[in-house]
């Protein structure tokens, strides 16, 4: 959500940020629609003055006996609640048009954030490990799991239909290993505390973190009012929505391991073999909330321990910053983690650590007081995958497999998956 006054001080600044993300200009409709909300909300006002001093006058008519000017005074008090009632209706329709525009708007980019349509502009950061190589041809995640008989798409799509899958055996204890590794290395060594989020939530919930109005179809919903959760950043950041907190509580870093709900609406055609897009995976997700002079500094932080689940996996990798039309709805800044994958010799997206602003936290009206201080202000709000379980999974059997269609289990995996050193052995 964008402030509005922010808009009326820099109209220009606003569609330039827009322009960035191949917008047209909007500041001029939105400042009409701001001016005409502001003169109904005058109008009320004034007519509500206007009433009051009337209904004082009434009865000083009324005690002198004046009938006529009691008549009269009640007539006009009759047409000023005719025009409050006018004008607070009028107020109203064009608060929610405003509002309604303004949260069909995505975030404004950042000053260094490349300007592109697509992640051909994203820009390298830096990056870890070289490419895996073998001395034989490396099979795809899909084939090894198969030949492991511990992946099952066939009988997933009997059951569910496409975009889904079974894991059973050794990969579904490695995926489970996985997840308890990153949820042990963000806890004890990065600050997160855990949490066990609720997987359904509501409208508001999904409109605070920026999935609502716009994306609703790439989403799932029940047919009684829930959503199901695309990533548990929706209910992490959500639990500051509507809240004034003390400055003492920040940063906040929390991180959970879900499963995530997507109806990839959008990307029909795109990834449809194997584990890279699913209707139903599960991830490791970071949020953090800070304040705003802070938020940089911990998108750095966010995206380093995002990092470091990667280096002790082994898996090569490299951090880009994503272009202003490949960025999320709701991000300001973003890198993305890609993680080499030896079957398609190239780098695919594992990670995404994003800087909302304070974005989402308008849309929520989260706010914290500084202390000493009385107006309250509102936080930043960043979120990342630290990191998608079945993506790592894939990329572990992919870069650790072994010319019989076994695969190596990494060294830091080990402790979860009871000493196993080789998975099908």
């Amino acid at each position: 959500m964008h402030d509005i006054r922010f808009i009326r001080d820099n109209p220009d600044a606003f569609d330039a940020g827009l322009a960035k993300r191949f917008l047209e200009p909007q500041a001029d409709e939105l400042l009409r629609l701001d001016r005409k909300w502001r003169e109904a909300v005058t109008r009320q006002q004034e007519a509500e003055t206007q009433r009051n001093a009337l209904s004082k006058q009434i009865g000083q008519a009324k005690a002198k006996g004046d009938e006529d000017e009691f008549n009269r005074l009640r007539s006009e008090v009759e047409r000023l609640k005719s025009v409050l009632e006018e004008s607070g209706t009028e107020a109203a329709k064009f608060e929610e048009i405003l509002n309604q525009h303004l949260a069909g708007l995505p975030n404004l980019p950042a000053d260094d954030v490349p300007v592109g349509e697509d992640e051909d502009a994203n820009e390298e950061v830096r990056g870890w490990g070289e490419p895996s190589e073998f001395d034989f041809e490396p099979k795809d995640h899909v084939d090894l799991g198969e030949g492991l008989k511990q992946l099952d798409f066939e009988r997933a799509a009997a059951m569910s239909g496409s975009r889904f899958a079974v894991l059973t055996g050794g990969l579904a204890r490695l995926e489970r290993a996985l997840a308890q590794f990153m949820l042990d290395l963000h806890t004890q060594e990065h600050g997160f505390t855990e949490v066990s989020p609720p997987y359904l939530v509501r409208d508001e919930a999904m409109f605070g973190t920026g999935q609502l109005p716009k994306f609703a179809e790439d989403s799932f919903h029940t047919d009684n009012g829930y959503w199901l959760v695309p990533t548990s950043e929706v209910p992490l950041t959500n639990l500051f929505r509507g809240h004034i907190h003390v400055e003492a509580e920040f940063p906040a870093r929390l991180t959970a391991f879900t499963p995530c709900f997507r109806s990839e609406a959008g990307s029909a055609g795109r990834d449809t073999r194997g584990l890279i897009r699913m209707h139903q995976f599960h991830k490791v997700e970071m949020v953090c909330v800070t304040k705003p002079e802070d938020s940089d500094d911990e998108l750095e932080r966010m995206t380093n321990c995002a990092e470091e689940v990667l280096r002790r996996l082994e898996l090569p990798y490299r951090v880009m910053k994503l272009s202003s039309g490949d960025m999320g709805f709701g991000a300001r800044r973003t890198f993305d983690l890609e993680v080499w994958l030896p079957s398609q010799k190239t780098y695919r997206e594992i990670s995404s650590c994003s800087n909302c602003g304070d974005f989402q936290a308008r849309r929520m009206n989260a706010r914290f007081r500084r202390e000493g201080e009385k107006k309250p202000e509102f936080l930043h709000t960043l979120n990342g995958s630290g990191v998608a379980t079945g993506r790592a999974l894939l990329a572990v059997m992919e870069n650790h497999q072994n010319a019989d269609g076994t695969i190596t289990v990494p060294d830091v995996l080990r402790p979860y998956m009871g000493g196993l050193e080789v998975l099908g052995a």
